[in-house]
């Protein structure tokens, strides 16, 4: 259990660093900036390289949503469940306080410029509502845990779940990102919002409600229609 919960930290803190690292460092650098295209391909570069990596150990979560959602399907013991979201959250902080460090050697870094949060309203990219911005969230965290369900079935073709999650996170950040910039990821959001504090930290329920509610959703529906054990 311990190799399964250290594994989790270590997935949730690559996808921290690596993920939002992007947006902050690299996105926009200017003239060689990745834009959000790269922030959106290297958050599935993160879980990619990570479900190669940890996902023969834990399964390789990096999400309290996705967590929950395979609970709620059948996929994983409820004994588990609060253990893998703690260190989930604590791997995603220690991403993000890496982060700020890094980042706080730019002299020209201003944390409240932006620092990968989530938001709706003012803190949204282009200014969505709050029903847009939940309405999205719930959606994509749905279809991204079914994308995880079918992918790791034990019907499906064996060795390319880690490519096909990957490559669902990618197309969700390309979606979503002028939205909320993107959570689908409670740890992912509690990470940036801690360090961000402010409005960022009040509108933090957000980015826990609508992803579990599309996880939960998705393992639901999944669980009833194609009734895998």
């Amino acid at each position: 259990m311990n190799k399964k919960l250290f594994a989790e930290f270590l997935g949730t803190f690559w996808l921290v660093l690596g993920g939002c690292g992007s947006a902050v460092l690299a996105a926009g650098y200017p003239e060689l900036g990745i834009g959000f295209t790269g922030v959106a391909l290297a958050f599935g570069l993160t879980v990619l390289t990570m479900a190669y990596s940890i996902g023969h150990i834990s399964g390789c979560h990096l999400n309290p949503a996705v967590t929950l959602g395979l609970f709620v399907a059948g996929k994983f013991d409820k004994q588990e469940v609060l253990q893998y979201i703690l260190v989930q959250v604590i791997g995603g902080l220690a991403g993000g306080l890496t982060l700020f460090a890094i980042a706080s050697g730019n002299p020209e870094f201003v944390l409240n410029s932006g620092f990968a949060i989530n938001g709706v309203g003012t803190l949204s990219p282009n200014g969505y509502s709050l029903i847009s911005g939940v309405l999205c969230e719930i959606v994509l965290t749905m279809m991204f845990l079914f994308i995880i369900l079918g992918s790791t079935s034990e019907s499906a073709p064996k060795g390319f779940a880690p490519i096909s999650i990957g490559l669902g996170l990618t197309l969700i950040h390309l979606i979503s990102i002028p939205v909320t910039n993107t959570s689908v990821n409670p740890a992912r959001s509690t990470a940036v919002a801690l360090i961000a504090r402010g409005e960022a930290l009040n509108q933090l329920w957000i980015f826990w409600l609508a992803p579990i509610i599309g996880a939960v959703i998705a393992g639901i529906v999944y669980k009833t229609i194609f009734n895998e054990k």
